[in-house]
């Protein structure tokens, strides 16, 4: 991981009128790295963007990405950030071809690249299809393979999943995973844990436009793991929730030996669970 962030963000607030959104936010994302941004709806998420990717005015601090203020972010900074949020517009009247060969000309991307990328997002069959008639799933994921298409240095991706069945929601996760790999920096917001859990290196908790907790999504669930437990399923299908003791620890390795255990599982809290102790309220 490179020493220097791609993104960093240094006390960063936003006022609208007599409104705050965002309060003293200060955080960094590196090179390789999928940071989690992770909060209800209104929480601040998608102005956060807006400000990283200059289309907002911050009220105060500052944000700094791919080494630029974004108060003097342009045109050779577009040209290496991915952009995937509600408002990211397709030519409605074009085929998913051709919007994406329009975009490969404008970013000097070479066209094979399309037809790989369509079928990473599971378009490839649609190809032909005009932009206008795809479901919202379906435009999802042609907005994902629009911001994929110049191999961007930062990807900011808006609540990227929302509205994808599951299969293609895990195929669009193992891409994001193979993007970070390569060296791309992920900023994510979403309000799905649980998609969080799975692919953030780094997550923040953000409610009220304030970040009340941060780190490794299994680190901050070990962190309020306050009362440990384990789940059992023994082969006579009881189900018992036993407290971490010694006691506990004897019962466990007699069921492994009489080969009576069946299922064994810590009882951590999830990061949904975590979010609601903090902020005494749920994600939606």
């Amino acid at each position: 991981m490179d020493q220097k962030p791609i993104i960093q963000v240094e006390h960063l607030s936003k006022q609208f009128k007599n409104e705050s959104a965002l309060k003293d936010l200060s955080f960094s994302v590196h090179s390789g790295q999928i940071f989690g941004f992770l909060g209800p709806s209104g929480s601040g998420k998608t102005t956060t963007i807006k400000i990283l990717t200059g289309q907002l005015a911050q009220t105060s601090g500052k944000g700094i990405v791919l080494g630029k203020p974004v108060e003097q972010i342009n045109e050779s900074i577009y040209e290496q950030v991915g952009i995937v949020t509600d408002n990211s517009g397709l030519y409605e009247r074009m085929t998913v071809y051709g919007n994406l060969k329009l975009f490969a000309k404008l970013l000097n991307v070479e066209k094979v690249r399309i037809d790989n990328l369509l079928k990473r997002v599971g378009l490839f069959e649609h190809k032909h299809k005009i932009a206008s008639k795809l479901s919202k799933g379906m435009t999802q994921r042609l907005v994902l393979a629009r911001a994929l298409l110049h191999q961007p240095k930062v990807l900011f991706l808006d609540e990227p999943t929302s509205g994808l069945d599951p299969s293609t929601a895990s195929a669009v996760h193992d891409l994001l995973t193979e993007i970070k790999e390569s060296g791309t920096a992920i900023f994510l917001t979403t309000h799905n844990m649980d998609e969080a859990t799975k692919l953030c290196d780094h997550v923040a908790l953000l409610n009220n436009g304030m970040i009340v907790e941060h780190g490794a999504p299994q680190d901050l669930c070990l962190k309020y793991n306050q009362n440990k437990s384990y789940h059992v399923l023994l082969k006579d299908e009881r189900e018992l929730l036993l407290p971490h003791s010694d006691e506990t620890g004897k019962q466990i390795h007699q069921w492994i030996a009489r080969d009576e255990l069946v299922t064994l599982h810590s009882s951590e809290p999830t990061l949904e669970k975590v979010f609601l102790k903090l902020t005494g309220r749920g994600l939606l």
